[in-house]
């Protein structure tokens, strides 16, 4: 029963972490403060580093907050059943995270003035990244083959259903000002870069050493070695961290280690054919 998922308006949750009544609360009951921060991703798109760029943001570089509280307090994922009371408590600015797409968001969001940074990752890395954490999260179904899981990633059989609809969904949005769009890409690229931009979407001014705190504490290194931010803490009914580490890698290509040359290719043509009519190039475009 554990590893059954049920569908809400379409899209596949597992059971226990989710549940059809809290899903139906985020999106029509859900209050949204005007300074909230919503990190916003598909899912194994960098949600965990975006959220420790925002909680050292939030306390002006000082790491402090990062190493003493769990980040999924920090910044819960609101779509979960623990995380929808966590956020619901935590005292103003909130920091919010969700993988939900656009369609099942909380609808009080559209009439606020709160912000949503929307991080998106190549998908052939999420595909990879995607594939280790369905072996080690025991709520996800076993993936079986790569082979196995391409082809249900590709048809979006996979809980927060499929990746182009959810970027395509989010990504219509990305004219309103509230709203900040960035890639996993380009944070490894330029991270104290990455982090000023993001500093001055939110209306924070944080001079130079402050930043440098936040790139320094947002390494890989860093949050790997962080038990507040790295998921060792998570219960092992959850995660069997023995057969995955939560923060893996952390880095951009692995697909190339795992994908055949046939294997690229079939997922090339259906990303040509899914995001044809979306008005973006991403960096991993350009490969």
């Amino acid at each position: 029963m554990f590893k059954e998922y049920f569908q809400y308006k379409g899209i596949s949750f597992p059971q226990i972490i989710y549940s059809e009544q809290v899903l139906q609360m985020v999106e029509n009951n859900f209050q949204v403060r005007d300074d909230d921060i919503f990190n916003v991703t598909y899912q194994k798109s960098g949600t965990v580093w975006m959220l420790e760029i925002l909680s050292l943001i939030r306390n002006n570089g000082d790491p402090n907050w990062c190493r003493t509280v769990p980040n999924w307090d920090r910044g819960p994922w609101f779509e979960t059943v623990l995380g929808y009371r966590i956020a619901q408590t935590n005292k103003s600015p909130r920091i919010i995270s969700s993988h939900l797409p656009v369609q099942l968001f909380a609808k009080s969001f559209s009439k606020s003035k709160a912000k949503i940074i929307y991080t998106v990752r190549n998908p052939k890395d999420v595909l990879v990244s995607l594939y280790h954490f369905a072996s080690m999260f025991r709520p996800y179904k076993d993936p079986g083959t790569l082979d196995q899981f391409l082809d249900v990633f590709l048809k979006g059989d996979v809980p927060f259903g499929s990746w182009f609809d959810h970027v395509k969904g989010w990504m219509n949005l990305k004219d309103k000002e509230n709203i900040f769009f960035i890639t996993y890409e380009e944070l490894q690229e330029d991270l104290r870069g990455s982090v000023a931009r993001i500093c001055q979407f939110l209306g924070k001014d944080l001079d130079d050493a402050a930043i440098d705190s936040v790139v320094a504490n947002a390494s890989f290194e860093a949050m790997k070695s962080n038990k507040m931010s790295n998921f060792s803490l998570s219960p092992r009914f959850l995660m069997n961290q023995k057969k995955s580490a939560f923060l893996r890698k952390g880095i951009s290509g692995d697909w190339k280690n795992h994908l055949t040359p046939v294997q690229s290719e079939c997922f090339d043509r259906i990303y040509q054919e899914r995001l044809q009519d979306l008005s973006v190039t991403f960096p991993w475009d350009k490969e």
